[in-house]
């Protein structure tokens, strides 16, 4: 028995030890998110598409648009950049098939719906940042003069992604998109800020989650899910009124459950609600997803800080598996999450520089609590081991004093 205690204190030691060195150690590198990709490609290649599609509506679809989005992001910072729009094209390939569009409304305006649309575009346009392809341009600028035309026609500044269903989530992808097209769009984009502006939810200051279609009112209030997408693609349409949404969000959104490490509520604070299959299952209120998503948007607004502090929390949290060529977490039971948090690592914004960053809200002593109770764990196996190796001569010293 005492050989298997030891066994199990080594174990606990080791896994400690790992815990502490991945809390420490930069967790946004390239290098990591190749191997992320390098896995995700194995899993597409497997029907990791197909599988996904079974656990939401759109699964299908975001594990492809993911994956060739963290490609184009590598390829706009150098890394291997021919195979970046290769993959990246790839990935289109199988966003446009029959499979990919199977979910969305082939007569919705804009075709297939704002969301099928604004993520489509989105992807087009950063393939042809890294080459150049005439039928792609012809087809980026003829779908975004239509998804513009829709904007401009629309009542509401948030367009309807399913019949009778809209979420300023996915318009916010779609005006990004046009931002990307170019200045011929301006108009358009200006406008969509303006009138979002105006359309605020009033509890929280922010985008709302989900509006009545036809006018853009407000149906639920912020939520954490949509504002982590929101506020990746919002610095993209308007810097500044990207750092003021970014700012409440952050302020609103942020926790720190238990004092152990960052992560993003699904609710603002002083709100209650249930999960759903976007945000998951919510513990103390945290939604996992969000959280992930939410790295990528602290990285496009320059707060290296807080997603450093989301990501190297991930790293004790999402117990990650590396092997020579991949990476995946929570053993690569959910190839979905992979891709989002993939591509969160690798987020920059496309069409302006990354802004300065803001005042810091989180510092290095967030690891503290943590890095302790790694600590507690790694050595109170071996503790206890020592207490139960002296016991035989504690209770022969009890022994002789009653003697």
């Amino acid at each position: 028995m005492s050989r298997v205690r030891k066994v199990f204190a080594g174990v606990l030691t080791i896994l400690a030890v790992v815990g502490i060195v991945r809390l420490v150690a930069p967790a946004t590198s390239t290098d990591g998110v190749r191997r992320q990709l390098a896995f995700l490609r194995e899993q597409l290649d497997d029907g990791a598409d197909t599988d996904a599609q079974a656990l939401f509506p759109e699964g299908y679809f975001f594990l492809n648009v993911l994956y060739g989005l963290t490609w184009v992001d590598l390829g706009k910072r150098g890394v291997e950049p021919d195979r970046a729009a290769e993959e990246a094209a790839w990935a289109l390939a199988r966003m446009e098939s029959p499979a990919g569009r199977a979910p969305f409304d082939a007569a919705a305006i804009p075709a297939y719906g704002v969301f099928y649309a604004g993520w489509t575009n989105w992807l087009r346009g950063g393939l042809l940042t890294l080459r150049e392809d005439p039928a792609e341009r012809a087809r980026f600028e003829a779908d975004s003069q239509t998804l513009a035309a829709a904007f401009d026609a629309s009542p509401s500044p948030f367009l309807t992604a399913y019949p009778g269903q809209a979420w300023p989530c996915d318009s916010t992808v779609a005006i990004a998109s046009l931002r990307l097209a170019g200045t011929r769009f301006a108009p358009t984009v200006d406008r969509w800020v303006t009138r979002a502006r105006g359309l605020l939810d009033p509890a929280t200051g922010l985008l709302p989650h989900y509006v009545d279609p036809a006018t853009g009112a407000l149906v639920d209030g912020a939520r954490g899910t949509s504002q982590a997408i929101i506020q990746r693609f919002l610095v993209d349409v308007d810097p500044v009124f990207a750092r003021e949404q970014y700012l409440v969000f952050r302020d609103r959104f942020l926790d720190r459950p238990l004092w152990l490490g960052p992560a993003i509520r699904e609710y603002p604070h002083g709100v209650d609600g249930a999960g759903d299959v976007d945000s998951g299952p919510l513990i103390r209120g945290i939604s996992l997803s969000t959280t992930v998503v939410a790295i990528g948007a602290a990285q496009a607004q320059g707060d290296e800080s807080l997603a450093g502090a989301l990501a190297e929390f991930g790293e004790v949290a999402g117990i990650p598996l590396t092997t020579f060529d991949t990476k995946r977490y929570a053993f690569g039971l959910l190839p979905i999450g992979d891709a989002f948090l993939a591509w969160s690592k690798a987020a920059r914004p496309w069409t302006t520089p990354t802004p300065a960053a803001p005042d810091a809200v989180i510092g290095a002593g967030w690891r503290v609590p943590l890095l302790l109770l790694l600590l507690l764990i790694g050595l109170l196996p071996w503790l206890r081991l020592r207490s139960l190796r002296d016991l035989p001569a504690r209770r022969l010293r009890r022994v002789h004093r009653e003697r």
